[in-house]
């Protein structure tokens, strides 16, 4: 049976630097949009998987949710959080996760073997929120630029993604946990190879929204096995 502890404070003497380095500005948009995707959905009592070093989990808090984190490393120990479940996502029971509103699991999934993403999206299912909110990388063709001056200062940001569907996410090691393990865009890994097996295990998609600078596809999903069809 699963417990939730109590939240102290991280007791790592980089986890300052660590977070300031992860959280640059480019990312920052990213963390709103996993918040503000909560706010058309009417829900409250909300189960984050991998927190990392807790900015959404705050910021979710902030805005007046309920939220729980679970994480097997608790590299946050889940500050923000009412409660924190240290726990393998892979490994979890869904039944001791169940009565929450919706599940927020935002670029984490790249981390998974993609053999294993069929098991492990089954699980959120079987977990029975109505709502499932993720993202993940993006690779796909796009095309951004962004050009900002006054009189003081001046800057340029662009981006063109192109052709990458015509090579295979090469893997830097299997079993390390931080090495991305695939990515949409790639051979075989489309964002519509993505979304059949999220509606094999249950789900069906409700909204898409996509980030520049982070290029990351979110995805609303309705959990069907809970209410029906929509």
């Amino acid at each position: 049976m699963l417990t939730a502890m109590k939240v102290p404070p991280p007791d790592d003497a980089g986890f300052q630097t660590k977070w300031h380095e992860y959280y640059s500005e480019k990312r920052i948009a990213h963390q709103w949009l996993q918040v503000a995707l909560l706010q058309d959905l009417q829900v409250r009592n909300i189960l984050q998987i991998d927190p990392y070093l807790g900015l959404v989990t705050a910021m979710a808090a902030s805005a007046g949710y309920e939220v729980t984190t679970l994480d097997i490393k608790a590299q946050s120990n889940g500050i923000g959080a009412r409660r924190h479940i240290r726990s393998d996502i892979l490994e979890v029971d869904p039944d001791t996760v169940q009565g929450f509103d919706a599940i927020l699991y935002c670029e984490t999934l790249k981390h998974i073997l993609w053999k294993k993403l069929d098991s492990l999206l089954a699980r959120l299912a079987d977990a029975l929120a109505p709502w499932l909110v993720l993202s993940v990388p993006c690779e796909g063709f796009q095309f951004a630029f962004e050009l900002y001056f006054n009189r003081q200062r001046w800057r340029r940001r662009n981006h063109f993604r192109k052709l990458h569907f015509l090579h295979r996410f090469k893997i830097k090691h299997d079993t390390e946990w931080e090495a991305h393990k695939w990515e949409i865009g790639y051979r075989g890994r489309s964002l519509k190879a993505f979304v059949e097996k999220l509606e094999k295990a249950g789900f069906r998609i409700e909204r898409r929204e996509f980030t520049s600078g982070c290029r990351s596809v979110f995805l609303v999903c309705h959990n069907e096995k809970v209410n029906g069809p929509r």
